[in-house]
């Protein structure tokens, strides 16, 4: 047995070896070490190997999900070895036979496909990069769904389409890895070398060919050598993983980066728009937008929210299903009620053609159709939205399939064909019959007998059962002559004979007897049967099935989406080609929702205008800090994604003529593991902006400078202005604490200035979180420190010190160096002390109440006092 494992483990060098044994998956050597320690589970050990102890741990079958899961999640690759045939079948080879086992499939972070091992509500992706001289490609599959595309991808844009797939695992050429290995910490993927020839164009496209049966691509549209690559290596690896059972994958969708809102990593992370900084899906627009039914319709949202849409047609027919939906709301609200009952369509195909599925999946098929058709018969209106329609007709010619499986399939059926009993009872009269046998086995006996009794006339005839002679008739010794005589000798064929019983058999009771003791196991053949014939009927109908999936997912969207316009009054945008952006009454989607859950307090709406035919854009945000600067700079480019990924958005109103990049440089962050200061990551991000930006693009700039040196920030601030708008020409929202830069709108023409507002009240700061023409006189830092909860002594010197840095500045006589070696750090005086707290008759009247001590009445009375004494 051990040899037959390290054989077969010589093949999977890199992956840990699950070899079954029975009931476990047993783990040998450095891979049970390994396995133990990072499932915490016992290492023991078994037998010898060059005369030292062989490590082992095993997990139990029936819980081998959730172990794959935790060791997919720590970064292992894990190959599945069972056993190809029984143990009585292996000693018909030779007493001394082991069990034939190999690899049946390799588990690796981006070939999932069981339900418990990934997340209902997002893709898990497969990629593959592939470089054909000087022409590189990016394809995906995503194997639980079926979906496959591709899309051609310079080097220097990979970073960026990594970020808006974020794949589990990425497929390089043998030798690439070390080029790409920064990538697998900044995605989290797992990065993972093919041989060169799994990228050759020409077997790629073979390849490509076989898997559709087809003799050309030309069919699927025109791809480009390293297209093809990066398809064909997809293709190869999951031969691999799969050991040949390729899941039904649908034909190659070709992307085009020019169809698509571009939007690097930096700004995915500073939006936060599908994943939180913290890493997780909580505080994302996603988590805010999401209030679809069905788990094909939140993957779509995810989609659309990663990849907004620069055609203005499908925008429009986006906005167009969002609007019908939200005008009847009577449609609205029973096409919802009958989506949260459609199940994953797409992971249940996709699990049915790689043979890992079960009965529970066929009847998610004739559920999920069941729905479909009740839907279809709901949007029978001729008026509806032409995605709509569209995806109406794709709901359609489903009833034949459904019928099969309803008149199959019991209503509640098992996870696993072995458990059995999922067949229902009429469909098959074969099964019915062997279920008969073995559930009513004693009934169907004691039917015999008495037709035994009737044909001999002999009223004492008994059918028993022995473990020596299994079925036999029985009879008193007084009418064994007549059982031995014809015609029933012909019948009933002598057995044995004890001292005052004769028994008998007959070939009925013979048969009878084989068909009751296999009846279990042969009702267990005839349904695995069933489900193969049943499992051939839904692959033969994949196509069909995958458009009626896509199509309940598209309804789906556009409901949640008319629903969330309607809950959280969301206005539709007018989207166009002008580079109108104009926005009234903005929100941020994610903060609104947090101030609602944290107990209503309201949001304040913002008005934007970046409207400019022929000059660039830009508004010169000032003002404190936590006034609202970066919310509100988030929350217009957070608009302008909405608008295009075709939903209504939070303001009263917007008009957005077409954004072909987003950028954002919001908020601080180092790099330690590249070597990259705070400064050094804002000024790779910046540079990235002012080199890719287009007279198209939006673009939020937060802070600029401000990880260095006064001066040197101010002047790096300035320039990178003006670049924006002598050069880039795009529509931005520059913030920033230079107050010098103000004077900038008056020597541009396409910068104005704006000011967050804030109210200074008794020397304390309110913030009002409104946007207004204009540019702040400063930045309150002092204040927001004192909020924040500095001790008074070092506010009180922070006070000191600013007074007397803007003295100087306003008389242009000393430096600062001079100013600040004239101020008193070590005075003999001592400090100030703090200001005494502030008292009003309200507060004087609160201290004297004791409430333990007041009748209900007496604290009723002394509430009108405090409400008198509160308006004084």
């Amino acid at each position: 047995m051990m040899a037959q494992y390290l054989e077969i483990k010589a093949g999977y060098p890199d992956a840990l070896l699950f070899y079954r044994m029975g009931d476990f998956y047993e783990l040998f050597f450095d891979d049970a070490v390994a396995a133990a320690e990072a499932l915490d589970i016992a290492l023991t050990k078994r037998g010898k190997h060059d005369g030292a102890d062989i490590p082992m741990c095993g997990v139990p079958v029936h819980a081998a999900e959730g172990y794959l899961l935790t060791l997919i999640r720590k970064g292992f690759r894990v190959a599945v070895g069972e056993q190809l045939e029984t143990p009585a079948e292996a000693k018909k080879r030779g007493h001394k036979s082991v069990v034939k086992r190999d690899v049946v499939r390799l588990v690796t972070p981006g070939t999932l496909t069981e339900e418990s091992l990934l997340e209902a509500r997002r893709h898990n992706y497969l990629a593959a990069f592939a470089e054909v001289r000087d022409d590189s490609a990016l394809a995906w599959v995503d194997i639980s769904t079926g979906a496959f595309h591709v899309m051609a991808v310079p080097t220097a844009r990979l970073g960026p389409e990594l970020a808006r797939l974020a794949p589990s695992e990425l497929l390089v050429s043998e030798g690439k890895a070390a080029d790409h290995r920064e990538l697998e910490t900044e995605f989290g993927l797992a990065l993972t070398e093919l041989a060169r020839s799994s990228f050759d164009s020409t077997g790629a496209e073979k390849r490509i060919c076989a898997l559709y049966a087809v003799s050309s691509l030309e069919g699927f549209g025109s791809f480009g050598r390293a297209e093809v690559s990066a398809m064909g290596a997809l293709i190869d690896y999951l031969e691999l993983t799969q050991r040949g059972k390729l899941p039904l994958l649908r034909k190659p969708v070709r992307e085009a980066s020019a169809r698509t809102v571009q939007i690097d990593a930096a700004t995915r992370r500073n939006l936060e728009l599908t994943q939180g900084l913290s890493g997780g899906r909580g505080g994302t627009l996603l988590s805010v937008m999401d209030r679809t039914s069905t788990a094909g319709g939140a993957r779509l949202l995810e989609r659309r929210i990663s990849s907004p849409s620069r055609v203005l047609e499908t925008i429009r027919a986006r906005q167009e299903a969002v609007t019908y939906t939200l005008e009847n709301s009577k449609l609205r609200a029973d096409i919802r009620q009958r989506l949260r009952n459609v199940p994953d369509l797409e992971r249940a195909l996709s699990r049915l053609s790689l043979d890992r599925g079960g009965p529970r999946d066929l009847a998610a098929v004739r559920n999920g159709l069941t729905e479909a058709a009740q839907i279809v018969a709901l949007l029978d209106g001729g008026d509806m939205a032409g995605l709509l329609q569209t995806a109406r007709r794709g709901l359609e010619g489903h009833e034949t399939l459904i019928d099969l499986l309803d008149e199959a399939l019991v209503a509640e059926p098992p996870l696993l064909v072995r458990d059995g009993g999922f067949i229902a009872q009429g469909y098959s009269i074969e099964l019915d019959e062997v279920r008969k046998l073995r559930d009513e086995g004693r009934g169907v006996i004691a039917g015999m007998q008495a037709q035994f009794v009737s044909d001999t006339g002999i009223s004492s005839l008994k059918i028993k059962h022995n473990n020596v002679l299994g079925y036999f008739v029985e009879v008193t010794a007084t009418h064994a002559e007549k059982m031995l005589s014809p015609p029933l000798s012909e019948t009933f064929i002598h057995r044995q004979t004890t001292a005052n019983q004769v028994r008998f058999t007959t070939i009925e009771l013979s048969d009878l007897e084989t068909r009751i003791l296999n009846a279990g196991n042969h009702a267990n053949q005839l349904e695995r049967t069933l489900y193969e014939t049943l499992r051939q009927a839904v692959l033969d109908q994949a196509g069909p099935i995958g458009a009626a999936s896509a199509a309940l997912a598209e309804i789906d969207l556009a409901c949640a989406l008319a629903d969330l316009a309607q809950a959280e009054d969301w206005s539709c945008p007018t989207v166009d080609s002008s580079r109108a952006f104009e926005i009234i009454g903005g929100r941020h989607p994610v903060v609104e929702h947090a101030l609602k859950q944290q107990g209503g307090t309201p949001f304040i709406a913002n008005d934007c205008n970046l409207s400019a035919e022929d000059d660039a854009a830009i508004w010169l945000l000032t003002g404190p800090n936590m006034a609202g600067k970066s919310t509100y700079l988030r929350q217009n480019a957070l608009i302008a994604l909405i608008a295009q990924m075709g939903s209504y958005v939070p303001a009263t109103s917007a008009h957005i003529g077409v954004v072909s990049q987003l950028f954002s440089r919001v908020g601080a962050s180092d790099d330690l593991a590249r070597g990259r200061s705070t400064f050094m990551v804002e000024m790779v991000e910046t540079a990235a902006i002012l080199n890719q930006a287009d007279d198209r693009a939006l673009v939020i700039l937060d802070e600029i400078g401000r990880g260095t040196a006064t001066y040197d920030g101010l002047s790096i601030a300035w320039a990178t202005l003006e670049h924006l708008h002598d050069v880039n020409r795009a529509r931005a929202l520059f913030a920033t604490h230079y107050h010098e830069m103000t004077a900038l709108a008056g020597k541009l023409d396409g910068v104005a200035n704006a000011t967050v507002t804030v109210k200074e009240w008794e020397g304390e700061v309110i913030f009002l979180h409104e946007v207004k023409k204009g540019a702040a006189d400063r930045s309150y830092g002092v204040q927001v420190a004192q909020l924040a909860g500095l001790p008074l002594s070092v506010i009180a010197r922070a006070r000191v010190v600013l007074e007397a840095l803007e003295k100087g500045e306003r008389e242009g006589g000393a430096t600062q160096k001079t100013l600040i070696d004239d101020l008193p750090l070590f005075a003999t005086t001592p400090a100030p002390p703090p200001p005494a707290p502030k008292t009003s008759p309200l507060d004087t009247m609160m201290a004297d109440i004791m409430p333990d001590e007041l009748t209900p009445r007496e604290a009723l009375d002394m509430l009108y006092k405090l409400k008198e004494a509160a308006k004084e």
